[in-house]
């Protein structure tokens, strides 16, 4: 699911999401945002996270969210990470590859010797 279509699946208007710094925040701004003056973008409640989202045609945003809603968009989000062993050697051996580099994965499966 990519940004515009969870916004829409939230029900949170795009253009109404404060402007974001073009480069990544410090963690303590972001920590900032979620100090209780900042509204959850599609309910109202005190924002209790908050995240950067690249908007299509509208740039960087803060996606400001209360805990039900942050854990809704998380069940929505994509996830970044693999979730199994082969995945994760995949996507290493993906940017191994990219980035030209010879690659060999030592793993400790537990056995003496």
């Amino acid at each position: 699911m990519n940004t515009a279509d969870l916004l829409r699946t939230l029900g949170i208007d795009p253009a109404a999401l404060d402007p974001a710094p073009p480069q990544a925040p410090y963690r303590g701004t972001s920590l900032v945002r979620i100090d209780g003056s900042h509204p959850c973008a599609r309910c109202g409640l005190p924002a209790r996270a908050t995240r950067v989202v690249d908007v299509p045609g509208l740039g960087r945003r803060w996606l400001d969210t209360c805990r039900d809603d942050f854990l809704a968009a998380s069940r929505l989000w994509p996830s970044r990470m693999p979730s199994t062993m082969e995945g994760i050697v995949a996507d290493l051996r993906a940017a191994a590859a990219e980035a030209g580099a010879d690659l060999r994965i030592l793993t400790d499966d537990g056995m003496a010797g």
